[in-house]
């Protein structure tokens, strides 16, 4: 891989080439790329979808959205950081016209992105949908599907319904939002489809990326981008190298800010909060300005702010102390794995899925969620395959007309089927419950 590839501001269906240096500085590509990501629907509908705490009536707590464009803003520093060192490393890159800010862009755009596929429930709306097609019914539903499109559907990923989204025709927007190839290289933390699964310790091939339906807008991305690897390697694509700080953006943020959710929650006691915070920045805390503090929540402000500056700091250093690595596909870990707060980091992770993640509030309406989805899920797939088979009863209809954002119009039973799931991925907390009551007739 080579960074001039890989900053390609090509979107898809280009005819021409769009030279860095000759891109408009107050209008810069790869700055499209943020602002079309945050004005899209799917977008928007974060601000009502579970982080970890599913329809949380008590205090602040994140949402999707917030989470969100808190990864971005932690992104953004990662990349300009980063950016500037590649910059003094690949001096011939200052030439064509790239700058430190242009690195920042695009991983603050991914980042941006980076949840915007996840269905309504946190983690528990991607398993719901699974195991509806695991069922006996949902089985007879993909029995005429190939084998890795009846695995895209039995074990449903987010990440590949997020690429599909920012790249999903709609009316008024044909290819969907068009993203820079940089922004979607960057985007996609799992460049792979759901089949073959080869074994595998790179953190590239944990989960898969990309849907079936979508390999020949991936292809076209992958090998612009120049992420093909060699015949005989195990990993058919490379991860793009910003992929790794849009999911070290995503590390820090969860490990920090869910931690300071309990804590908000009252699930977390703040006095064992900030022995913990403190032990993430015990190198940088300045003990005048601390000692000054005089509430607990002042301190653990002060103490999320340096312990997230640390771990910027901490994960850029291994960023372009693995560069060349990276480059050649061979750095297969995250970052995070191997910073030097580890340990640290560990153990507030061990305390939030303890108090938080574990919680009787956050387990009960993840049941509730997975109920939900299943129900909704179920209406709408025994409508839409009706209608493919030309067998629609008058609540099949009515089902259809109350689900009538799908958009199913494909020909497809395959893709007829990812979009039902990607319409019910798409749905907001509030409009799930909202559905869920009125198929079981609930006014």
């Amino acid at each position: 891989m080579n960074w001039e590839s890989l900053l390609s501001l090509k979107r898809y269906g280009d005819t021409y080439a769009r030279p860095r240096a000759q891109q408009d500085e107050l209008r810069l590509g790869y700055d499209v790329d943020y602002d079309r990501v945050i004005f899209s629907q799917h977008f928007r509908s974060l601000q009502d979808k579970t982080q970890v705490i599913p329809l949380s009536q008590t205090g602040f707590v994140h949402t999707r959205l917030t989470h969100s464009l808190e990864v971005s803003v932690v992104a953004r520093s990662l990349g300009r950081m980063a950016g500037a060192r590649i910059l003094e490393k690949y001096s011939h890159l200052r030439d064509l016209g790239y700058k430190s800010n242009d690195f920042g862009a695009i991983v603050a755009a991914a980042a941006l992105a980076h949840d915007i596929g996840n269905p309504p429930f946190g983690h528990s709306g991607e398993k719901a949908i699974g195991t509806y097609f695991s069922s006996e019914k949902g089985m007879a539903v993909m029995s005429s599907l190939s084998r890795k499109q009846q695995h895209d559907l039995l074990h449903y990923e987010g990440n590949a319904n997020g690429y599909r989204l920012l790249n999903r025709s709609a009316p008024g927007t044909p290819g969907g939002l068009r993203l820079s190839y940089a922004t979607l290289g960057a985007f996609i933390k799992y460049p792979k489809e759901s089949l073959p699964i080869k074994p595998s310790t790179h953190i590239s091939q944990k989960k898969f990326g990309i849907f079936q339906a979508d390999l020949a807008h991936f292809n076209d991305v992958a090998t612009t981008l120049g992420l093909e690897n060699a015949s005989d390697s195990p990993e058919p694509f490379n991860r793009h190298p910003l992929a790794f700080l849009v999911e070290a953006a995503d590390d820090i943020c969860y490990n920090i800010i869910d931690f300071e959710d309990g804590i908000n929650l009252g699930w977390i006691s703040e006095a064992y909060a900030l022995e913990y915070f403190i032990n993430l920045v015990r190198s940088t805390i300045k003990k005048e300005i601390y000692s000054n503090l005089e509430t607990t929540a002042e301190r653990l402000r002060y103490l999320r702010s340096l312990a997230i500056n640390n771990l910027i700091t901490d994960c850029v250093d291994l960023f372009m102390k693995h560069e060349e690595a990276i480059l050649q596909g061979a750095f297969s870990k995250s970052l995070t794995d191997l910073s030097s707060y580890k340990v640290q980091l560990d153990d507030v992770l061990s305390i939030t899925i303890k108090n938080v993640y574990q919680h009787k509030e956050v387990v009960d309406k993840e049941i509730a969620g997975y109920k939900i989805i299943s129900t909704i899920l179920d209406a709408l797939t025994t409508a839409v395959v009706n209608d493919f088979n030309n067998q629609k009863t008058s609540y099949d209809n009515l089902v259809l007309s109350a689900c009538k954002e799908a958009r199913i119009t494909t020909d497809s039973i395959y893709e007829r089927l990812l979009d039902v799931c990607g319409y019910v991925a798409s749905l907001t907390d509030g409009q799930a419950v909202q559905l869920f009551n009125t198929l079981n007739g609930r006014i």
